[in-house]
């Protein structure tokens, strides 16, 4: 049997280019945008787009789309406030003296309400914090959350992972007026 009749039996897609990899389509976190949009060149694209779990827990009607944007705004303020650990800063703004880079006063602000989320949280302490802050914020999984922060330095279950995201986005959504 040809590789292509293989493939075809299991739903996965035909590899083109630009597409992700069979290892990303198991995943099952993939898909295409509904509608074009320009490339770097102008012509018209269709790119492919990873769920995050934000948009994977709305679209099985565990969250609503208040709680959903709650969310979206916290990611957007975190990528504002330059939080992320992994972010590699842009090397033509490096100080030759090695001293450290000042913040700008957007990326204050976006501090500033970050952490006044965290503190109708509860703080960074608590599971909710520590939960928006790895989930929402670093753009970790759930499950990868639930397992390596947990609660108290002990992994816990994914079903109350998942709970708590629910109840910290609630708290989200009242607390940014949504």
């Amino acid at each position: 049997m040809a590789k292509s009749d293989k493939a075809k039996r299991r739903g996965e897609p035909r590899i083109e280019a630009g597409a992700p990899t069979p290892e990303r389509w198991r995943r099952g976190d993939v898909e295409i945008t509904p509608a074009t949009i320009a490339d770097e060149e102008g012509r018209p694209a269709r790119p492919y787009r990873a769920l995050d779990a934000l948009a994977v827990m709305q679209r099985r009607g565990t969250i609503t789309a208040a709680m959903r944007q709650a969310g979206d705004d916290f990611r957007n303020l975190f990528a504002f406030a330059a939080l992320d650990p992994l972010r590699v800063p842009d090397l033509r703004r490096v100080p030759q003296s090695g001293r450290e880079l000042t913040l700008t006063l957007r990326q204050e602000e976006a501090r500033k309400k970050i952490w006044r989320a965290l503190a109708a949280l509860g703080g960074i302490g608590s599971p909710a914090g520590s939960c928006v802050w790895h989930v929402v914020g670093c753009e970790w999984s759930l499950k990868e959350w639930a397992l390596r922060e947990g609660w108290g330095g002990r992994p816990v279950s994914p079903e109350a992972a998942s709970g708590l995201l629910v109840g910290a986005l609630g708290v989200l959504q009242a607390h940014f007026g949504l």
